[in-house]
């Protein structure tokens, strides 16, 4: 009888080892994939601030090449007879 709980005792703690040690590797594999698409994002976010910029940039150029635009004329507004 005491053998066969000495046997449980083992494999309750090969068990709780095996079972430790998978967490552990689930753990890392959560955080690496974590890490990788933190990393991806930031890349895709400079890449279209990047884009952003040079776009904001070829718009301000043009604007200040294009003549000014002329002054709008105020049409004359009718006046009511009382």
């Amino acid at each position: 009888m005491e053998a066969a709980l000495a046997q449980d005792d083992k494999t309750n703690a090969a068990n709780k080892q095996f079972k430790k040690q998978r967490q552990a590797d689930e753990g890392r594999r959560a955080m690496l994939d974590y890490e990788s698409t933190a990393s991806a994002m930031r890349a895709k976010t400079a890449k279209l601030r990047a884009l952003r910029l040079a776009r904001d940039a070829a718009e301000a150029e043009a604007a200040a090449a294009a003549p000014p635009a002329e002054p709008k004329k105020k049409k004359a507004t009718k006046t009511k007879k009382k």
